[in-house]
């Protein structure tokens, strides 16, 4: 026989329940390209308990976003991803290229950064791995989003970025003597 709940008290219950998975999608709202429907997503598809994988490289590795490393004899075969976890994998494409629409974020300066050497397909992939890392130590430490911001390749890379500069200015015909500002 069923024991009747007052509707009430039935959601009062599963408000209780819910209060922490609210309060990390609260978290995961705060990354660019995050909106709610995609929060729910990445909780309903990995949950909040990130035990089970050992490290971020372990979940995007679990959804599928990272490429294959097929290579014998020094032949690169296959870097197609595999296949993983699709509604996570789709929803996490599809918040990425909300991502990178985002001005003057690391997000937009990472798809920027690979797209040339990679092709838009591959560097949205790269893009969506990174906001599932980014997740996975959201929902791990329960902070929200930070931004590293546009300007961390270019910090990152500050002597390659003059190097390449400079090749380029040589290779125009133009004779460059470098020295560095105090």
């Amino acid at each position: 026989m069923r024991s009747k709940v007052a509707p009430a008290a039935l959601e009062a219950a599963v408000g209780k329940a819910l209060a922490p998975i609210r309060q990390q999608t609260h978290f995961l709202v705060t990354m660019p390209g995050v909106s709610d429907t995609v929060a729910h997503v990445l909780v309903a598809e990995i949950g909040v308990d990130m035990t089970r994988f050992p490290t971020a490289a372990h979940l995007i590795s679990w959804a599928g976003l990272c490429p294959r490393n097929d290579e014998s004899a020094g032949k690169r075969r296959s870097t197609r991803v595999r296949p993983g976890a699709p509604w996570l994998k789709t929803t996490l494409v599809t918040a990425a290229w909300a991502a990178v629409r985002t001005k003057n974020s690391h997000l937009q300066a990472q798809f920027v950064h690979l797209k040339a050497r990679r092709g838009a397909k591959k560097t949205i992939l790269a893009v969506a791995a990174s906001m599932l890392g980014a997740s996975y130590y959201m929902l791990r430490d329960g902070v929200p989003y930070r931004d590293l911001g546009a300007e961390h390749f270019v910090r990152h890379d500050k002597a390659k970025n003059i190097g390449c500069l400079v090749r380029r200015l040589r290779d125009l015909g133009c004779e460059v003597d470098v020295t560095h500002a105090a």
